[in-house]
């Protein structure tokens, strides 16, 4: 049995410091690690079962101690196993905002959805072609006049801090 407790014990110890090393690891070997660190975890509690059953065959001097020691370690591999669900659930959710962000970076944003929509709600009003048409015109100009006025603003600033300053 202490050999076995040792062993487990030990397992333990490294599974820790993976744990450790797998914040620092990069993207690619995260999954190997994660995977290595999860079969360790799984070995330790199959280690776990067989010690409850050794202690539970100590004699009842050793047996209080021996149980306490497999709970122990029972309740410090449950806590590496919750740290490595965290971490996964953290990644994951790491790797979900990345995928969402680049989905919409990739996005194109057009109004021509809108526009239809527009048209529809006006042709539901009764207006005219020719009224949306100059609707439409007058958009078109107003998005001009914007443009220029922006040019003009940035072009009197400039000449204000060049011959003011």
């Amino acid at each position: 049995m202490e050999a076995l407790y040792h062993q487990s014990n030990k397992h333990v110890h490294e599974v820790q410091s993976q744990m450790g090393r797998l914040e620092t690891c990069d993207r690619q070997s995260v999954h190997l690690i994660e995977n290595e660190i999860q079969a360790r975890i799984d070995q330790i509690f199959s280690n776990l079962e067989r010690l409850e059953i050794l202690s539970s065959k100590e004699p009842p001097s050793k047996r209080q101690n021996a149980k306490l020691r497999v709970d122990q370690l029972k309740y410090d591999v449950q806590h590496l196993q919750t740290a490595l669900r965290n971490f996964q659930h953290r990644r994951y959710t790491r790797e979900q905002q990345e995928r969402d962000r680049e989905e919409l970076l990739t996005r194109s944003y057009t109004t021509n959805g809108t526009q239809k929509k527009i048209l529809d709600v006006a042709n539901m009003l009764g207006l005219s072609n020719t009224v949306m048409r100059l609707i439409e015109k007058r958009a078109f100009q107003d998005k001009v006049i914007m443009i220029g006025g922006m040019l003009l603003t940035c072009v009197i600033m400039v000449l204000v801090f060049k011959y003011l300053t």
